[in-house]
């Protein structure tokens, strides 16, 4: 009997150790995307790889988050589907598009920062404490902001007449994704401009997006991490 309490106990510790990092393996995915955006070439096969790669990232967040199973599978047949369809447009024509890449993985990365904020509400309404998985999640939000303007300014260069940037070239998605966090950290280099009035707009909402979640969300979290428990504790 007592064997089988330690038994069970020891299992109470490790689901609390894997819940409390369960976010850090969405974190990883993320950085695992945007690694792949800037090291990989210009292509068609980069483009698909990247829509796997976000696809995996939102199923990791609905998990994480703990949302109903028919949500996960109803997220996860629309996912197949994507790759699927992404697949077949490679492998038949060889091509995969700027813009049909650009949209499908704008909704992949507008969806994933809902989800984990969804799973960051419950869990703070259950627990009412900050921990590790707290901080991971809002980083993973803040990455993915930049992630969706970098999408949103390639898919803007596509469907507008003059290139997104006032300098000439041919615009990858590295550049996109150094402009838009760039923009996000409100650095500004300089190197890369905006050559349109949605490119500016866009742009300064993706700066004051990035200074007001900086200076709110992610303050909040990291003044009030490991708080609730000590309290608790106490």
């Amino acid at each position: 009997m007592t064997r089988e309490r330690a038994g069970r106990a020891q299992a109470v510790v490790r689901g609390a150790a894997a819940a409390q990092y369960r976010f850090g393996i969405v974190l990883i995915l993320i950085l695992a995307a945007l690694v792949f955006q800037i090291a990989a070439p210009e292509g068609d096969g980069s483009r698909f790889v990247t829509v796997v790669l976000h696809g995996a990232a939102l199923m990791a967040a609905l998990w994480a988050s703990h949302v109903h199973r028919h949500v996960i599978r109803l997220a996860g047949v629309a996912v197949t589907l994507a790759v699927i369809g992404a697949a077949l447009a490679l492998v038949g024509s060889g091509q995969f598009e700027k813009a049909p890449a650009a949209v499908v993985n704008l909704l992949f990365v507008a969806l994933t920062p809902v989800a984990v904020a969804s799973g960051l509400i419950r869990e703070l309404r259950a627990e009412r404490a900050v921990d590790v998985s707290t901080m991971f999640g809002v980083l993973c939000i803040y990455l993915l902001v930049g992630s969706f303007f970098a999408f949103l300014y390639g898919l803007v260069d596509v469907i507008s007449d003059p290139s997104f940037f006032t300098q000439h070239g041919e615009d990858a998605a590295s550049d996109f994704l150094y402009y838009s966090f760039t923009t996000l950290t409100t650095v500004g280099y300089g190197d890369l401009t905006t050559a349109s009035e949605v490119g500016r707009a866009l742009t300064i909402a993706e700066a004051l997006i990035g200074q007001i979640y900086l200076v709110t969300v992610v303050a909040l979290i990291v003044a009030n991490l490991g708080r609730g428990r000590a309290r608790q504790g106490a």
